[in-house]
């Protein structure tokens, strides 16, 4: 499988003040293939969320090089938006919903952006929120919906573009566990049509959605695992193990 995220020696220092430093990540080094489902555990600090902003270009790593789709990230300095904009989708615990906007807009908005109206974006707006059990709301507001919706919301917004790879940093925090399951169905989906997704979570039952997982402490991977020809149970109680020796 062709590698679509590379991160070698990857490390990133904050500085607090003029002698001060804070070392959030140390010295990491990431292969994620074209169509792996890679999920990142660790205790809140862990540097979980300072990753995933790096090797999706968001944020700069202090040290170490990065290449997405087989491109340096030197190489491609002056289009990294439209690179986030057109391979990346993402849902992060602020949803950044518009509450000015419909629903139907909040989750057509990038593409909008990019193409204008048409029948094949209303087509796949409708077709995702039917997916997500929110075809009934499309056109309410976000103000109108509950937090378990807006979540949604955004998931479909993220989708719309057909993103090469998928970010979800805590995607189902706001909801119950009967639709945790259904969006990670949906994930599943996605990943067994080819979508990369690198997730974020504190939940061993999401993470045991994944083909792999990565456990971070102290800004170091420490432990990490492949589903392999395990069961999803006998995957799932694999990293409840990890998890646990780890957060001792």
């Amino acid at each position: 499988m062709t590698t679509i995220i590379k991160a070698s020696g990857i490390s990133k220092q904050y500085k607090i003040d003029k002698t001060t430093f804070v070392q959030a990540l140390e010295d990491i080094n990431i292969e994620i293939k074209q169509g792996e489902f890679v999920c990142v555990m660790g205790a809140s600090g862990s540097g979980k969320s300072t990753l995933i902003q790096i090797l999706t270009t968001i944020d700069k790593p202090t040290k170490g090089t990065l290449s997405l789709d087989g491109r340096s990230k030197l190489e491609m300095q002056y289009d990294l938006s439209d690179f986030r904009y057109q391979n990346l989708g993402f849902v992060f615990q602020d949803l950044n919903l518009l509450d000015e906007y419909t629903v139907f807009e909040n989750i057509a908005l990038p593409v909008l952006m990019r193409d204008g109206k048409n029948k094949s974006m209303n087509d796949y707006v409708i077709q995702l929120a039917n997916k997500l059990g929110i075809e009934s709301l499309l056109y309410k507001y976000p103000t109108e919906c509950s937090g378990g919706e807006q979540q949604r919301i955004a998931i479909a917004r993220a989708l719309v573009n057909h993103p090469k790879i998928l970010v979800a940093d805590e995607p189902t925090g706001n909801l119950d566990s009967i639709t945790v399951k259904a969006i990670m169905n949906v994930f599943r989906s996605l990943n067994q049509e080819g979508t990369t997704i690198l997730m974020v979570t504190h939940d061993s039952y999401l993470a045991s959605y994944s083909d792999r997982m990565l456990h971070l402490k102290s800004g170091k991977i420490v432990d990490e695992i492949a589903k392999q020809n395990r069961t999803q149970e006998e995957y799932f109680n694999k990293i409840t193990e990890i998890n646990s020796k780890h957060n001792l």
